[in-house]
């Protein structure tokens, strides 16, 4: 059996188990934007930080930003909305700000 077929079986008793039937997010779209917005070198080593239990401050925000995204999707009265989406805009910002730093690092040191 070839390892494709392998995980497909695999995939498929776990659908059939119910396993990811409670997942987080099941029928909404992700937005994979500010994940592909990151450099590929920034994002291999954020995925190397994680794996050894290591969070950088960019992958707080993006979690918080994810986390608010959340709360936003379940609040409906207006005021709260507003003031959620409020602290959406101000860690994109906090974001983009961080990333743009970190460009600008490669940036000169690529020209060295």
């Amino acid at each position: 059996m070839s390892l494709e077929k392998a995980v497909e079986a695999i995939i498929k008793e776990a659908q059939e188990r119910g396993d990811f039937d409670n997942l987080k997010g099941k029928g909404k779209p992700i937005d994979l934007t500010a994940y592909f917005e990151t450099p590929e070198d920034v994002r291999n080593a954020y995925a190397m930080l994680k794996g050894a239990g290591m969070v950088s401050a960019e992958v707080d925000l993006l979690q918080e930003i994810a986390a608010l995204k959340d709360r936003l999707a379940t609040t409906y009265e207006e005021k709260d909305r507003n003031r959620i989406k409020k602290m959406i805009r101000e860690k994109q910002l906090q974001f983009n700000v961080m990333l743009e730093r970190q460009k600008r690092q490669q940036s000169k040191s690529s020209r060295k």
